[in-house]
């Protein structure tokens, strides 16, 4: 999926959602909300040459600007892997008599704030938002034992951070009402990072007296996220009674 043909999409979400406005005025109280998603990754353009696709998470928040709550500011923090790679060890001085696990991940970690704009429905609630923010592309390797144990020891091999602004839209779908009304979300949004350093797997090569190489790429790291969790709305004063 092209970056114009997002746009287009984005733009005829925007018109939906003013479309059902026109049409109807069963807007629920403004209300804000707390969420978690899961999240798959898609790179795009240059990126998806040297990434696949990267799974992980992302909280969020966000807190109504107006009685009707068709605006609010929103905020997330999130997380993606898009690299892992894990092979067993021995110890100098040791040898391998005691062994452990070498483990390299390859992550974005991403935050941000920025305006929302949503029709809430009683039943449901479309959405379109910005965010602005940054985005920490970084290599970590640690060591930990064999039955799982914590990492002993965590070293970054390389970590870049950029200015970040992304755009997207979804919807929440009202899947439990009462005193706690929990909502699913679905969404996609479209991460625009620019020119980044980055590590992928098979970048760090090891020598035999213990040093390592990298072989950093230096590309656009542009993505699209799909989103798929649970938001939990919070009514102003308090929660209303059943």
């Amino acid at each position: 999926m092209g970056t114009r043909a997002f746009f287009l999409a984005l733009a005829g979400l925007v018109c939906f959602v003013q479309g059902l406005g026109a049409q109807t005025r069963a807007y629920r109280p403004a209300e804000a909300g707390v969420g978690i998603s899961f999240l798959v990754g898609d790179p795009t353009g240059e990126f998806s040459r040297f990434v696949d696709v990267g799974y992980g998470g992302e909280f969020f928040g966000r807190y109504p600007l107006e009685p009707q709550g068709l605006v609010s500011l929103r905020g997330d923090l999130g997380f993606l892997i898009y690299g892992y790679e894990s092979s067993r060890v021995c110890f100098d001085g040791i040898g391998c008599r005691v062994q452990g696990r070498l483990q390299t991940s390859n992550g974005i970690f991403f935050g941000g704030i920025g305006p929302e704009l949503a029709l809430p429905l009683d039943w449901m609630r479309p959405y379109v938002n910005v965010i602005l923010g940054f985005g920490y592309f970084s290599t970590t390797s640690s060591v930990e034992s064999l039955w799982g144990y914590e990492d002993q020891l965590v070293t970054e091999n390389l970590g870049d951070g950029t200015f970040s602004w992304a755009v997207g839209g979804g919807v929440e779908m009202n899947i439990k009402g009462g005193r706690t009304p929990i909502d699913l979300n679905l969404g996609v949004r479209y991460h625009e990072n620019g020119v980044v350093k980055y590590l992928t797997e098979g970048d760090i090569l090891d020598h035999p007296d213990g040093s390592i190489t990298l072989f950093p790429i230096v590309s656009e790291a542009n993505l699209l996220s799909f989103r798929a969790g649970l938001t939990v709305r919070i009514p102003r004063g308090g929660a209303p009674e059943e």
